[in-house]
């Protein structure tokens, strides 16, 4: 995500997506993830313009769809030096190891005016394209406010080995989708740690999934004159439903 960002600062990102055989032909595995999946998620990311699959198992692929797109500069980190034959015509920018560090957030923004605006809340470990898809359709609601669970109160709630990730680390996550108009992370405790930023941001809606439904989050939001809304959990059409439990094994 980190070498994304760094990318969009030169220009418009496009993003040559690998077929699954391709993946496994250069990593020596099957992907984890489909590429149709891969390239919803992908097109999710703020730092992304477009998107174009790469058939085959064929490196060789790769440095055919550069020469078709002609683009105007070819971005690569550190360890793809080499890798890649770009045509002598387009031009090649290394972007180094050092300048991906750390996890930088986003300037604020005003909200959109006569948009409401529309809170959730989670762990958001393994952020993963059911995500994606409850950020979609939520953001159709109003300017999307994630707040994402603090370290100390997830160990908490869910044992030693959570969370995987830094909360700093999930925030950037959550705030490089399009679809999120400000991440944020909770300052509060235990199953309601988001009841200082309903406090702070005075949030016209806060959304759950059906899963997430629990009469604790009606009761909190019924006190601060919040409306509450329950979407149906469902994946994007043609994509596998994606649970962050089944992802970490644990």
């Amino acid at each position: 995500m980190r070498f994304l960002e760094e990318a969009s600062r030169l220009g418009d990102v496009h993003v040559l997506l690998y077929s699954d055989a391709l993946a496994q032909a250069l990593d020596g595995c099957v992907p984890k993830f489909p590429q149709a999946e891969r390239q919803y998620f992908v097109e999710s990311l703020r730092y992304v313009t477009g998107v174009t699959p790469v058939d085959g198992d064929n490196p060789a692929a790769v440095t055919a769809q550069v020469r078709a797109l002609q683009p105007d500069l070819w971005a690569q980190d550190e360890r793809q030096s080499g890798v890649w034959t770009i045509p002598s015509n387009i031009a090649v920018k290394v972007i180094s190891d050092a300048s991906l560090s750390g996890f930088p957030a986003l300037p604020e923004s005003e909200p959109e005016p006569g948009r409401k605006k529309v809170l959730v809340s989670g762990c958001y470990d393994w952020l993963h394209s059911g995500h994606v898809r409850f950020f979609e359709e939520a953001s159709g609601l109003g300017d999307l406010y994630v707040v994402v669970g603090n370290d100390a109160n997830v160990t908490f709630l869910k044992g030693a080995g959570h969370p995987l990730l830094s909360q700093d680390e999930r925030r950037y996550m959550v705030q490089a989708v399009r679809f999120v108009h400000r991440a944020l992370v909770s300052t509060g405790w235990d199953w309601l740690d988001y009841a200082p930023q309903v406090e702070e941001l005075h949030p016209d809606l806060f959304v759950v999934n059906d899963d997430g439904d629990r009469p604790e989050k009606r009761e909190l939001c019924q006190a601060y004159g919040v409306e509450y809304m329950v979407l149906k959990r469902a994946p994007r059409a043609g994509l596998p439903r994606r649970e962050s439990t089944e992802l970490r094994g644990f």
